[in-house]
């Protein structure tokens, strides 16, 4: 499966692309697209818009997966970084391509092992878990982050798709459910 992962931003976007076959990795390709800062907003939509569509005709991704976007305390920022989040998740959507989102702090806990992970300790274990790739760029590294955590999460899917079914729900399917009980209060 070939998954692309989005690191939104107005004046950058990350993306990065990686092939998963179960638990197996590996890297195709990572960068940025840039938006020119002397345009209005909606040519910097634009920009991000076409520059992503470029990256998806180049390496054709089965499935993709954005990093969700939380508030900061400047509204006009985080609208601004909501709207290239919009064009993030509006590309792939076109194309006809499933789309995950991802809280930083999940993608953290998948890549590095804990969701306060700093910015370089997520850079150092995509560089581990993806061997012989060079990272165009901190954004770039982790739209791969998040790539990595998409594909940690749909080979989980696939497992559990296989039969491996909840232990849980195992044993309510094979016993039969339990008669609630009913308390009366004393007289």
């Amino acid at each position: 499966m070939r998954v692309i992962g989005l690191d939104p931003g107005l004046r950058q976007t990350g993306w990065g692309v990686i092939e998963a076959d179960g638990s197996r990795l590996g890297h195709v390709a990572n960068g940025v697209v840039r938006s020119d800062a002397t345009l209005d907003l909606a040519g910097r939509l634009v920009q991000l818009k076409r520059g992503i569509e470029a990256v998806f005709a180049e390496f054709l991704p089965e499935q993709a997966a954005v990093e969700e976007t939380l508030a900061n305390q400047n509204p006009g920022s985080t609208l601004k970084l909501g709207m290239a989040r919009g064009v993030a998740l509006l590309v792939p959507a076109l194309a006809d391509i499933p789309v995950a989102e991802y809280l930083p702090m999940i993608v953290k806990k998948s890549v590095v092992g804990t969701g306060h992970a700093k910015k370089d300790q997520v850079e150092m274990m995509v560089a581990r878990l993806l061997p012989g790739c060079a990272i165009a760029a901190p954004d770039a590294a982790d739209a791969l982050a998040v790539a990595i955590c998409h594909a940690h999460v749909a080979a989980t899917g696939a497992a559990w798709s296989r039969g491996r079914t909840d232990p849980l729900a195992r044993r309510s399917a094979t016993r039969p459910a339990a008669r609630p009980t009913v308390r009366r209060a004393a007289p």
